[in-house]
């Protein structure tokens, strides 16, 4: 999120929109505050799975096991307002696209909260191993 800034502020007439995991969120979203005291407009995407998902992945391939990774998230949506910001969450796949435009087209700091499920990564990990260059 503190990127998005510094994107926005080198970037004025820019829309900027930060994409990133809940924990990487949760380690930098006091920089909501910051965006909304200085008025600096800018979309945040989180991609919600209550975890350290690339960790987990990462441990799956390397050890076969993940441990320790999950958290509870606060209700982001809540969260965000208590800031003075803008929160929307993702119900379902139909609504991204037309969040996206609203938080993309306002003009103060939207944070918009999304679940994903990685639980395909390995498996689709495995079968891209196995494709060669004689596609």
């Amino acid at each position: 999120m503190d990127r998005g800034l510094g994107v926005k502020l080198a970037r004025p007439d820019a829309k900027v929109l930060a994409v990133m995991g809940d924990g990487a969120f949760l380690m930098n979203s006091q920089e909501i505050e910051t965006a909304v005291r200085e008025q600096i407009p800018l979309v945040v995407l989180i991609w919600e799975d209550n975890g350290y998902g690339l960790i987990e992945w990462k441990m799956d391939l390397e050890l076969g096991a993940h441990y320790n990774v999950g958290f509870t998230n606060p209700d982001v949506v809540k969260y965000a307002e208590s800031f003075g910001a803008k929160g929307y969450r993702i119900n379902a796949a139909d609504e991204l696209l037309p969040t996206l435009r609203t938080a993309l087209a306002s003009d103060g700091v939207s944070i918009i909260a999304c679940p994903v499920d990685y639980s395909e990564n390995i498996s689709l990990t495995n079968r891209l191993g196995e494709l060669d260059d004689t596609l």
